[in-house]
């Protein structure tokens, strides 16, 4: 390596090979989406970052922001990784169950069948539509 990759690498490598993304296409993705800043501004995946920067990038619901304290560009293990940056994200937001039903993000239970025992019968059906209708005049109210 010469010295001037050694002081600076892309953000979408970065991101990856920290293990933030799963993929080095992911992360460019995400950069080009806008879900990716470094100092409060949304970056091109090209974008060259150094130590001492804070990188913020949203994957759904996970914020994590990250200040660089290593430059790596190959994919390492998670213990190599962890040493590379320094995790100032915020605590997820604890929540209630009664929060959780009423957040646009609460998924309905669902009903699952041993692996192998086919589609259920008419009878079946009819306890399972039962179920969900009950289960929605719950949450209407």
């Amino acid at each position: 390596m010469s010295n001037n990759s050694e002081s600076k690498v892309r953000v979408d490598k970065w991101l990856w090979a920290v293990r933030v993304f799963k993929t080095r296409t992911l992360a460019s993705d995400a950069c080009k989406a806008g879900r990716v800043k470094i100092d409060g501004k949304s970056v091109k995946p090209s974008r060259m970052i150094q130590i001492g920067d804070t990188v913020t990038s949203q994957k759904g619901q996970e914020k994590k922001v990250l200040k660089v304290v290593k430059l790596i560009e190959k994919r390492v293990g998670a213990k190599i990784a962890v040493e590379c940056y320094e995790d100032l994200s915020p605590p997820p937001i604890p929540r209630t169950p009664s929060e959780l039903q009423k957040s646009a993000f609460w998924e309905y239970p669902t009903a699952t069948r041993e692996r192998g025992a086919g589609r259920p019968t008419k009878k079946e059906r009819r306890i399972l539509d039962d179920f969900y209708d009950d289960f929605d005049d719950d949450f209407e109210d």
